[in-house]
């Protein structure tokens, strides 16, 4: 597995990793309503356009295996951690932590005092481990569905 930045050319793949892994990975955190809210189906257009215009905006880096994206991550130039995703196929193999040590390594690199992001049910476990502390839960709604998460902060030293 190699981690490198974010090409136009790989949307595609991201935004179907993305689908296929909320709906695989956190449906034990989360309902079938809650799901479809998250990542619906029919969003796939507009977020390969969208997402694709964020991307190049922000540090963002994928991690390929064998031309496989297995996962992606970005963050905001003022260190908001957009978004991290690892392929359903590829859980638990230490991507999610390589990812976020690069995007940890820009965010040092900036110096910024610290990095910031909102982390589902499934992911908030992941980033306490790494050093995130909690903020806050909240409440958001989306497509009239609520959804929790979590408001998480580390200080990049």
């Amino acid at each position: 597995m190699k981690i490198r930045k974010f090409k136009r050319a790989d949307i595609d793949q991201i935004v179907t990793l993305f689908y296929e892994t909320v709906h695989t990975v956190c449906a034990n955190d989360y309902s079938r309503a809650q799901l479809e809210a998250w990542a619906p189906d029919d969003e796939t257009d507009s977020r390969i356009a969208t997402w694709q215009e964020s991307l190049c905006q922000h540090y963002a880096y994928v991690a390929e295996s064998e031309r496989t994206i297995v996962g992606f991550g970005d963050m905001t130039v003022g260190g908001y951690l957009d978004r991290l995703y690892v392929h359903k196929d590829y859980q638990r193999q230490g991507i999610a932590s390589a990812l976020l040590k690069t995007l940890e390594g820009e965010a040092r690199r900036l110096h910024l005092p610290e990095i910031r992001t909102d982390a589902s049910i499934t992911a908030k476990p992941f980033f306490e481990r790494h050093g995130y502390q909690l903020v806050q839960s909240q409440s958001v709604v989306r497509r009239g569905v609520t959804l929790v998460n979590f408001k998480l902060v580390k200080t990049i030293t």
